[in-house]
């Protein structure tokens, strides 16, 4: 045999015990442990054995804004008391002290929830958590972010949180070459795309969408408060055009993150999304003085949140989280 033949057999061997490797670290019956490598199958989150997957979890605030709690011990607390199967790690792009200003310490924050939720066996998004185009600034990002992760089953791509005024034609563009960014390097596993108007017009998606990719979806955002049956029909119907959803925020107020809950709304919005079999993410692990921030300021930064820590709406998340994936 020759030396070129057997150094592409190593490399084989290589590259199949890392992927192996990193799915028998999953902790026993963890979500990872149970289905795998995630997949798109129609419109449809499905697990590596092409069963339907319904995800239900928490979103981390803006890591510039609450860095406190981006920490292995935050991770493993919402995996085991709000059985959370999927975790959000949300990497500012924009405010002080974003990405765009401290590259390292934004790595730093991200690094410690993905790895919190390889440890505990549950799916982390990598939110490119930003309202306006960095095309080049993302294409660095989501690229160390594939060479350091591509063998993770956990792993799922958000490339753009939420585009506020920008056309499809502009999302789009910029998805595509994002996404190609990263299968040059991970193949498999999912990707998110936003849509226009703060991820609200799927239907501007469902006329034009990408083309030749597997394992994309698109993401959808509501606030039961500001956004009602108007955008369950409008997602249900680019649905029934191939589209599929994620929802990887909502919250149960106004968009702005404040005003009173919407209880029946919020209530109406689950129904659907558990109809539908849709992912859905609640947004935030934080602690600031609006109806959105799950956490009084006085929480610790490591989890052991009990009732007398949380917010109304925290409890209603726990609640919500534990009901579907205990």
């Amino acid at each position: 045999m020759s030396i070129t033949k057997k150094i592409l057999i190593i490399l084989v061997i290589l590259i199949h015990g890392t992927f192996a490797y990193s799915q028998s670290k999953a902790p026993q019956n963890s979500p990872v442990a149970l289905n795998g490598k995630l997949q798109v199958i129609g419109t449809q989150l499905s697990n590596d054995k092409g069963t339907a997957l319904k995800l239900s979890g928490a979103s981390f605030g803006w890591h510039n804004l609450w860095p406190r709690f981006y920490n292995e011990s935050a991770v493993a607390w919402l995996a085991k008391d709000w059985k959370c199967n999927v975790v959000r790690a949300s990497m500012g792009v924009g405010l002080d002290d974003s990405y765009l200003e401290n590259p390292d310490y934004a790595l730093k924050c991200m690094t410690n929830v993905i790895d919190g939720a390889i440890k505990s066996g549950i799916y982390v998004l990598i939110d490119f958590h930003s309202h306006k185009l960095h095309t080049a600034e993302a294409k660095t990002f989501f690229s160390g972010m594939a060479k350091k992760y591509k063998n993770y089953p956990n792993i799922i791509y958000e490339l753009w949180n939420e585009p506020d005024t920008y056309s499809w034609k502009v999302v789009k563009q910029y998805s595509e070459e994002v996404i190609s960014t990263i299968r040059a390097i991970d193949k498999n596993n999912v990707i998110l795309v936003g849509s226009p108007h703060w991820d609200q017009d799927v239907d501007s998606v469902a006329g034009d969408p990408i083309l030749g990719q597997k394992n994309i979806m698109y993401t959808m955002h509501f606030y039961a408060g500001t956004h009602k049956k108007w955008l369950r029909d409008r997602t249900d119907a680019a649905i029934a055009k191939g589209i599929p959803i994620f929802i990887s925020e909502c919250a149960g107020m106004d968009a702005s993150g404040d005003g009173p809950i919407d209880t029946a709304e919020w209530q109406a919005f689950l129904n659907w999304m558990d109809k539908d079999k849709l992912s859905w993410i609640v947004w935030s692990v934080s602690d600031k003085n609006e109806t959105c921030s799950m956490l009084l300021p006085r929480a610790s930064s490591t989890g052991n949140w009990d009732d007398g820590l949380l917010k109304p709406w925290g409890k209603l998340c726990r609640a919500a989280i534990r009901e579907r994936n205990n």
